[in-house]
């Protein structure tokens, strides 16, 4: 019995599955045949829903939409304008495309289409009359070229202290792109779109150069890097700055936004600077060993800055915003920046008493009488501020006339210079007028030597002349003819020119200051040695 009533259920069962899955079956394929003459679940056209409907049913509701079609036209500012449907006679255009979509959706696969939506846009179901909306698209106030504002690029500021160099917005203005905005119209009427955004679209003739363009920002940069370099020239007791005051004005950007420094008035700058600084070819104030003050002529010695080379080192720091501290580029140097550029270092030749002093670091080294240039004959020595070019030893001097062999041989300009004269057996005096060299400074061996041993290419010879004082004997301190005597050396010959100056300078002494030159007796002793030297002389 219990068995009977088991297979009784499972036949009951059968039946009822039997019956859904045929009902199911009747369902989907009335949905199918449905579909066949309608449009699918979840389907869209033209931005009308058309799910379920049939052709007709889609047609009869864009013909509804179009008898009322607005489409609102939203423009910058916040303003808007419309283009109304009947204004350009806007009417439904049905040419088969419906058909031709429906034919191609899966009816049977409805099921699949609960799921996923369709989107179909088809511009050829509005038409309307193109020189109408050509027209109306004209009566628009933001076609008015009179209402229209043109775009102004983005723009680098003028350069301010606190803030640098910054970037001004650019302004976009209201000037339509009518070619743009024609299509973009044909298209929003085509769709029946109620709304168009003229910003969203591109209708606007928009700025080239925004404020987020890179090259712009690019050179924002650059020229904050510029003018955040700091360049402070060196010179001794004074500095110059190059700083943002300055290197503002020397910098431009092109309209495509290269950043440029104008080399030519950092050139300016530079030639400024020479003007100021360099000492090159200037006069010199020296203050004599035997007192006064001369006026030294200009010569070559002095500082002198290399400008093509400073203005590409300047360019070079501000290009990569440096802060430094330091000298010009030089193409010659001095020994000082102080009140005089040839420092506590040179040699002082009086053309005029025919005597030479020669100073190391403000210590006097040499003091010694010479013969100058014949100024008989025009070998006048060339007056003025010059620097040791050169140092040679055992070295022969030709002219036209002449050929000397020297010792030491020390040019200072050209062909002049300081050198030893073994075949003058005196100094000093009036020897130059008639008997002087061809320009060169003639030195006894020793004092010629000692000069040699100490001076430095590169060392200033101060040469110059004086008011002619024949018979004044010079006055010197103690200090000085006690260094005059220990350089005497040993005793020759040659030294009676120097001895005999430091004679007189210490006979020209008060009987005070003579006690003071305590090497006096030094001085003596090398006195009587030189006229023992000179007794043994032949007659």
């Amino acid at each position: 019995m219990k068995k009977k009533n088991q297979n009784k259920k499972k036949h009951t069962v059968q039946i009822t599955t039997g019956i859904v899955l045929f009902v199911l079956a009747v369902v989907y394929l009335a949905f199918g045949i449905y579909f066949k003459s309608h449009f699918l679940f979840r389907t869209t056209i033209n931005g009308l829903d058309s799910s379920g409907q049939s052709i007709s049913q889609v047609e009869d509701e864009i013909s509804d939409e179009i008898d009322s079609y607005v489409l609102t036209l939203e423009e910058r500012d916040g303003k808007s304008e419309t283009i109304n449907g009947k204004d350009i006679s806007i009417a439904p255009q049905f040419d088969g495309s419906l058909e031709e979509l429906l034919k191609e959706q899966n009816a049977f696969g409805w099921i699949v289409s609960v799921f996923r939506e369709q989107e179909y846009s088809i511009e050829t179901m509005v038409s309307y009359d193109e020189e109408k909306l050509a027209d109306a698209l004209a009566k628009l106030e933001c076609m008015d070229e009179e209402n229209q504002v043109s775009p102004v690029n983005a723009q680098i500021s003028d350069y301010s202290e606190t803030e640098g160099y910054t970037i001004v917005p650019a302004e976009y203005g209201s000037t339509v792109n009518t070619e743009v905005f024609s299509e973009k119209v044909k298209n929003a009427v085509a769709n029946l779109d109620e709304k168009l955004s003229m910003e969203e679209t591109g209708c606007y003739i928009d700025p080239e150069i925004t404020e987020s363009t890179q090259s712009i920002v690019d050179a924002a940069d650059k020229l904050n890097r510029y003018v955040n370099a700091r360049i402070t020239y060196d010179f001794g007791n004074k500095t110059e700055v190059v700083d943002a005051s300055v290197i503002k004005d020397w910098l431009s950007v092109s309209d495509n936004m290269e950043v440029m420094i104008d080399a030519d008035k950092a050139a300016s700058y530079i030639k400024e600077l020479a003007s100021s600084y360099n000492t090159a070819g200037r006069e010199k104030t020296l203050k004599m060993t035997n007192g006064g003050t001369v006026t030294v002529p200009g010569g070559s010695y002095g500082w002198k800055i290399d400008q093509s080379a400073e203005k590409e080192k300047l360019l070079a720091d501000i290009e990569s915003g440096e802060i430094v501290e330091r000298e010009p580029e030089y193409s010659q140097r001095a020994n000082s920046h102080g009140e005089n550029d040839y420092g506590n270092t040179y040699v002082e030749i009086n053309l005029t008493t025919q005597h030479l002093y020669f100073y190391k670091e403000g210590a006097l080294v040499v003091s010694t009488d010479f013969v100058s240039g014949k100024v008989a004959e025009g070998n006048d020595t060339p007056t003025g501020a010059y620097f040791i070019n050169s140092k040679e030893t055992e070295r022969t001097l030709k002219g036209p006339d002449y050929e000397s062999f020297v010792n030491y041989w020390m040019p200072f300009n050209g062909d002049v210079g300081m050198h030893d004269a073994t075949w003058r057996s005196s100094f000093g005096g009036q020897i130059y007028l008639r008997s002087g060299s061809h320009g060169c400074i003639n030195l006894p061996l020793s004092a010629a030597k000692t000069i040699f041993a100490n001076i430095e290419v590169g060392d200033p010879v101060l040469v110059f002349q004086t008011e002619p004082t024949p018979d004044v004997t010079i006055t010197v301190s103690p200090e000085t003819i006690i260094t005059e005597i220990d350089s005497i050396g040993p005793v020759t010959l040659e030294s009676a020119t120097i001895m005999a100056t430091i004679r007189n300078q210490y006979n020209a002494l008060s009987e005070e200051d003579k006690a003071k030159v305590t090497n006096y007796g030094i001085f003596t002793a090398d006195e009587a040695t030189l006229a023992e030297l000179q007794a043994a002389q032949p007659q």
